[in-house]
């Protein structure tokens, strides 16, 4: 195959690009990932302009086929870049020509590559959205399951990283839960005020011919068209707004692998992430290194600054198209590649997790956890709550001083705080009994944590 060179906007220059400029502001090196997007569009274009009228339908039926063959080519590894042509769009287009002749020339009529560049992206993000929102299920999926598995599953909850109350596992894992969830509705929120065509904008002001833009916004399965050319080619709001929901749910896998790091350690011997998550030491034989969740951490930083590189990106530019523009494309690959990644190794990792029950629970006796439950005891024994709150910081004290927890003292001892105190007192002070009275919608019972993950579970079907 003949390698295609000659530039298409040749024609008002006097000498040829210098060699270095040509590669330094070449993209063809990371926009042909665009290449299925950019082929659709350009079908879906010359379609229109043959049911405008502005191709024939013979001409059309060539660049179907035409633009089909160099499809092939290119997913069959044939297909020949040129840095030369610059990027993907005049690398499709200068093949197709090769292969049909002038009704390939006739192909970028009524359009630019600054609304078809646009239009690419944009097709090409919403598949990636959907992708990676098939991805966030199978995790949330993976949560709602660990959270039935192990509803009645005790574990300390903190504050301050210090132990604070009992909660249940199950109960740990739907918070988590409610995060990815704020997140697949925010990137179903952004790939909806995305899906809207700029096709037709052409360069910034629109085309003379008389096109049906709404005829190929239908055909390419968007929602409806842009209102404004200088907006529709120079906006780059939505690859921002998808880069910031990228971001929180990166932030929120980021503190998933913080408690995960710190629960998988011997120090808290919580969970046992599985061998094919981990890795070992070159030099200590009895290390094992959850390398998943620091991995998944540490990319956080990277999502994080490719949204401020979007926004700087734009911060400067006035309408409309700019050449700035061309620096969008890898902070925003980069991002979906990353996001996609880490959602999917999250997924099968916490699908196979399993907890150390005992270990949790016997932590969740440490730290005095059911002092509120004693506060709350005396509370309905008819004390004011800022009395209990003194009765039980001086049983807390005693308790510190005898290193032993509140369930552990006498009933003697703890009369001395307060004569309200009677036998029944040892009920709330256990663990289980402490965690049973959270029955609410939101709390940590066991009972509410199934039926929350009912509700969950329910959420996900009605969704998909």
């Amino acid at each position: 195959m003949t390698e295609q060179t000659s530039k298409p906007w040749a024609g008002r220059f006097t000498e040829p690009t210098d060699a270095f400029v040509e590669a330094f502001t070449a993209s063809v090196g990371f926009d042909q990932r665009l290449f299925r997007h950019d082929i659709a569009g350009s079908k879906a274009h010359a379609q229109m302009l043959a049911h405008i009228g502005v191709l024939t339908d013979d001409e059309c039926q060539k660049i179907l086929l035409g633009l089909d063959q160099v499809q092939t080519e290119i997913e069959s590894g044939q297909f020949q870049w040129s840095v030369s042509l610059e990027d993907v769009h005049m690398n499709v287009e200068a093949r197709l020509t090769a292969l049909i002749g002038d009704a390939g020339k006739k192909l970028h009529t009524g359009r630019s590559r600054n609304d078809q560049v646009a239009t690419d992206i944009r097709l090409y993000l919403r598949d990636e959205i959907d992708a990676i929102q098939v991805e966030l299920t199978r995790l949330q999926t993976a949560l709602i399951d660990l959270a039935e598995r192990e509803a009645d599953a005790i574990m300390p909850g903190f504050t301050h990283l210090q132990v604070a109350q009992p909660v249940t596992f199950g109960h740990h894992m739907l918070a988590w839960l409610e995060m990815l969830l704020r997140d697949g509705q925010r990137l179903a929120d952004c790939r909806k005020r995305m899906n809207i065509m700029p096709l037709g904008s052409a360069a910034l002001a629109g085309t003379s011919y008389p096109i049906d833009r709404e005829f190929t916004a239908k055909l390419l399965g968007f929602e409806g068209v842009t209102e404004n050319s200088l907006d529709a080619v120079s906006d780059r709001d939505f690859a921002i707004e998808f880069c910031a929901a990228a971001s929180l749910l990166m932030t929120h896998l980021s503190r998933f692998s913080e408690e995960l790091i710190l629960w998988a350690s011997a120090q808290f011997d919580f969970v046992d992430i599985p061998d094919s998550f981990c890795t070992g030491s070159s030099i200590m034989p009895q290390k094992k290194n959850p390398d998943v969740p620091e991995l998944v951490r540490g990319k956080t930083g990277r999502v994080n600054g490719h949204l401020i590189s979007l926004l700087t990106l734009m911060k400067g530019q006035p309408l409309a198209y700019n050449k700035d523009n061309q620096e969008d494309k890898e902070p925003l690959f980069d991002v979906i590649d990353t996001l996609r990644g880490s959602l999917k190794v999250y997924a099968d990792m916490m699908a196979t997790l399993t907890i150390n029950r005992d270990k949790m629970e016997q932590a969740a006796l440490q730290g005095f956890s059911t002092a509120t439950d004693l506060a709350d005891y005396l509370v309905r024994k008819g004390m004011p709550f800022r009395d209990a709150h003194e009765v039980v910081g001086k049983a807390v004290r005693l308790g510190v001083d005898t290193n032993r927890d509140l369930a552990e003292m006498s009933l003697d001892e703890l009369q001395q705080f307060s004569t309200v105190i009677d036998s029944d007192v040892f009920e709330v002070l256990t663990l289980q009994g402490s965690v049973a009275a959270r029955n609410h919608i939101g709390g940590t019972a066991p009972d509410q944590v199934k039926a929350a993950a009912a509700r969950a579970r329910h959420r996900l079907q009605t969704i998909h």
